[in-house]
């Protein structure tokens, strides 16, 4: 799940579940640092330690990972609810990142069109995501679907003294509610677009936060997420905070509902041309390797083996001085 925040110098370093983690700040190919950085977090957490990871790294035989095919268009006959079932799927195969290292840096202040573009790297990569990294995604892969909104809904949970954050991207149509994402735990991440309304969503939420035995304190809800994949408009992530712990169900009851007509006024699944008619955004343009200055590269050697060795078999360990930072958990 997600995560405390600490103080700190060090940004590329982060905290989940009390275990450092890093961030690849260098794009792909990874850079050396960063590649021994994953290596080394990974000999100092797992069970078997420097054994399991000399073994990978010597090998000679490891077998290439098949990247998962994205479901980037549909046919007209598929429907909202089967296409977004599809997606989650999709986002499912790539599987959740347990490795140590957030291989997308996601800077949440971006304009959508700079995140769309980390969308797009995520399927050319193929490696395995957390929850933040889906909701971009999420968003790149149902743009265009007409009468669509997506909107993000980010949580903060307590268990055993730690405190958990999370996020899916909420989605609404034709009066019904539902979620895609990723998480550890499956029943925190879909939910199959059937929901009456956003508190049956968010209750529902609550609901399997409490079969771990995780306090759920606060709730958040953005607006909904242009469609255009080259707006400058930045993702309004906490548009409604609410205090689950402070709030009767009739209260929060009401607060959605005052939110969701907030958010149905605000729709970004039509554009409203200089006539005043609107024009619905009817497909999705699919990722085009053309123009990527990575188009003759192998696959990223992550994803061939999830754990390559590259050079040195003995992981470099990292300086003491960086094990400290701004930590930001997630699930």
């Amino acid at each position: 799940m997600a995560g405390a925040v600490t103080g700190g110098g060090g940004d590329d370093v982060h905290e989940e579940n009390g275990v450092l983690f890093w961030i690849n700040r260098s794009g792909f190919p990874m850079d050396e640092c960063t590649w021994d950085q994953m290596w080394d977090h990974v000999s100092r957490n797992h069970p078997e330690g420097v054994r399991m990871t000399e073994k990978i790294r010597n090998s000679t035989s490891l077998p290439q990972v098949p990247a998962p095919q994205p479901p980037l268009n549909f046919p007209a006959t598929v429907a909202i609810p089967e296409r977004l079932e599809r997606i989650q799927q999709y986002m499912t195969e790539l599987e959740y990142n347990h490795t140590g290292t957030q291989f997308y840096e996601i800077r949440k202040n971006r304009p959508v069109t700079g995140l769309m573009e980390c969308a797009k790297e995520m399927i050319r990569e193929a490696l395995p995501i957390k929850c933040l990294e889906a909701v971009i995604l999420g968003i790149f892969l149902t743009n265009g679907m007409m009468g669509v909104e997506r909107f993000p809904l980010s949580f903060k949970s307590i268990y055993n003294g730690h405190i958990y954050r999370h996020v899916v991207l909420g989605i609404y149509q034709g009066g019904r509610y539902g979620a895609i994402g990723m998480s550890r735990r499956d029943d925190l991440m879909y939910k199959p677009l059937e929901y009456e309304s956003l508190t049956d969503v968010v209750l529902d939420f609550q609901k399997c936060y409490m079969r771990y035995w995780h306090d759920l304190r606060k709730v958040k809800v953005g607006l909904p997420v242009p469609h255009d994949q080259h707006s400058y408009e930045m993702i309004s992530w906490k548009n409604l905070t609410l205090s689950m712990n402070r709030l009767s169900t009739k209260e929060l009851t009401k607060q959605l509902e005052v939110h969701s007509r907030n958010m149905r006024a605000k729709a970004k699944s039509w554009i409203v041309n200089a006539s005043g008619t609107k024009n619905i955004i009817t497909h999705v343009d699919p990722v085009s390797l053309r123009d990527s200055p990575t188009k003759n590269r192998d696959p990223s050697p992550v994803r061939i083996a999830k754990v390559k060795s590259r050079s040195d078999p003995n992981p470099s360990r990292r300086n003491s001085n960086n094990t400290k930072g701004d930590y930001n958990v997630r699930i």
